[in-house]
């Protein structure tokens, strides 16, 4: 399987690294969002990124002076969608390729649809810039 490209700018290896020194979790991915900052940590690393009563992830909230949130990788895309979508419940996750496009689909309860958009669209954006850079999909449609 071709995974994404990961370009990494220079802000997002100095993030990875304060990342890293601070939480002891080992990130494969950082995307500096304007007001965020997404974080792609190694499968099983989610508990030591946030730690005891979130003093980790504070800690990196307080010293890049952005809303930091994380996603824990895994290589089967179902499950990688299910940890993007989060809080939102995932019921299902269909790849389906259109015209050499890879389009995921991604089945929420329609009581989460809105929770799964994100305000302004900012959760449905972190799914498809996340999905594109780290399994290679062209497009997610939340259905």
């Amino acid at each position: 399987m071709i995974v994404g490209e990961i370009k990494l700018t220079t802000a997002g290896i100095r993030y990875i690294a304060l990342f890293e020194s601070l939480t002891g979790a080992m990130a494969r991915d950082c995307i500096d969002d304007g007001d965020r900052v997404l974080y792609v940590v190694r499968n099983g690393d989610m508990g030591l990124a946030i730690g005891r009563n979130g003093e980790h992830i504070n800690r990196v909230r307080k010293s890049i002076g952005k809303h930091i949130e994380i996603v824990e990788y895994s290589s089967d895309l179902a499950v990688f969608m299910k940890n993007v979508t989060q809080p939102a419940k995932v019921l299902g996750v269909e790849l389906v390729v259109r015209g050499g496009r890879r389009i995921a689909y991604v089945e929420v309860p329609a009581s989460e649809k809105g929770l799964a958009i994100g305000r302004d669209g900012k959760n449905i954006e972190k799914m498809r810039i996340l999905a594109q850079r780290h399994h290679d999909i062209d497009d997610v449609i939340i259905k």
